[in-house]
């Protein structure tokens, strides 16, 4: 076994699909539940609880003494707690582990276009990103609004449309 490997829970490496390999993997806190370990391959990353989350569904992760938050596309937030000094077994450094999901998440970004709106030079607008999968070969668009605008505003859709449009132009995607 790899010496990533080591360690990683059975739920984990039984689940693994063809060519994903763990790297990296740290203990949580108990309180996290399932396996209590946080486990990062090549293709997702995997939660105490057994849930898999591909890296491009992942929008952003924070990392603090607490917890591991991030935002899955579709699911909304999701938080880990994590291993405090005063824990059983102790504190854990999760440098490695936190640099490997930061490296996995960036990796699936193609494209991250911000588009002012309503009026070129406003602070508020919408973010066009484009995403593939690890290994995979197809291009997934999103769009994120600024807070406060309206995504039934016919004017916005339109502006996206457009923006869409001609960013997929220039970019080739």
């Amino acid at each position: 076994m790899p010496l990533f490997g080591r360690g990683t829970p059975e739920s984990v490496r039984s689940r693994l699909v063809r060519g994903e390999r763990v790297l990296a993997h740290a203990p949580v806190s108990e309180r996290a539940g399932g396996d209590r370990t946080l486990t990062a391959t090549t293709h997702a990353l995997y939660l105490p609880d057994g849930h898999r989350v591909v890296w491009s569904d992942i929008d952003r992760a924070d990392w603090n003494t607490d917890a591991m938050t991030f935002v899955e596309e579709g699911a909304g937030r999701r938080s880990v707690p994590l291993r405090s000094p005063d824990s059983p077994g102790g504190a854990v450094d999760y440098r490695r582990l936190a640099e490997t999901v930061s490296e996995r998440v960036t990796s699936t970004i193609l494209i991250n276009s911000f588009v002012p709106y309503p009026e070129e030079g406003s602070s508020s607008g919408f973010r066009l990103v484009a995403r593939r999968s690890p290994g995979g070969t197809d291009v997934h668009w999103r769009v994120h609004l600024s807070e406060g605008l309206d995504a039934d505003d016919a004017r916005l859709s339109d502006a996206v449309s457009r923006s869409l449009a001609a960013l997929r132009e220039q970019m080739g995607v």
